[in-house]
């Protein structure tokens, strides 16, 4: 049995991974800002802790990781999604938010919740496909992505001295309560089951890196080895 701790577990893909940590045999710590939801998990599922924090409160960080001594497995999952939909009246908040949501908290994450990991320990953050190629209205979501992604692999060097991998995950369009919101479509998407499944699978391989489905990334890959012309008449030709 290994602790497993999971932000952005109250839905989503972070829900679907506390459920198949849980049957696999885990000790989860599920983490999230729904209160209700947690109380619910506790109820729900035996080896389970919860701790309930906003990942944008330094505070709340700082009491959350207090609580808990070790962790064998930390998954930085928890994010937002917003547009940037008029491009010339540019929403320097809007940027702001999902750039402090989406990658800012994680340098706090990491502040307080990486000492808990020992040699041995891993190390898991959910980026995006989205940094593959770039996207229209998505300068906000896909920038704090892309840092996501730096951070990763450079955390991946410098901790390989103490013996803690890190997997770097690029999921496609996945059925969760964020892209219920969207009003494009959304190409080969699967569940949030299906994605967690594949999620652990590769964690379980200590995989440096996780993209998925293949039908969609590996189309995304090659054309992003294609001229920047043609990703901007296909961009401008489905918008």
């Amino acid at each position: 049995m290994k602790t497993v701790m999971i932000t952005g577990a109250t839905s989503g893909i972070g829900e679907a991974l506390l459920a198949k940590y849980h049957a696999e045999g885990h000790h989860v710590i599920a983490c999230g800002r729904n209160k209700d939801k947690l109380a619910q998990f506790a109820q729900q599922y035996n080896h389970l802790e919860t701790l309930a924090f906003d990942i944008t409160n330094t505070d709340e960080i700082a009491a959350a990781a207090h609580q808990i001594s070790s962790v064998d497995i930390l998954v930085l999952n928890a994010g937002d999604c917003a547009y940037i939909d008029d491009v010339m009246a540019f929403d320097g908040d809007v940027f702001a938010n999902i750039i402090n949501i989406n990658l800012i908290s994680v340098g706090y994450l990491l502040q307080y919740f990486l000492p808990k990991l020992s040699a041995g320990s891993q190390l898991v953050f959910i980026s995006s496909s989205a940094t593959i190629l770039p996207f229209p209205k998505a300068q906000a979501y896909g920038a704090s992505k892309a840092g996501i992604d730096y951070l990763a692999n450079s955390l991946r060097v410098d901790l390989h001295a103490h013996n803690i991998d890190v997997t770097l995950v690029h999921p496609g369009f996945v059925k969760t309560p964020l892209t219920n919101k969207n009003t494009f479509n959304m190409p080969f998407m699967i569940s949030s089951d299906k994605a967690a499944n594949t999620i652990y699978q590769a964690v379980v391989k200590r995989k440096d890196y996780l993209h998925f489905p293949k039908r969609l990334t590996i189309t995304l890959k090659v054309i992003a080895l294609l001229p920047s012309k043609v990703w901007l008449w296909l961009a401008k030709k489905s918008a």
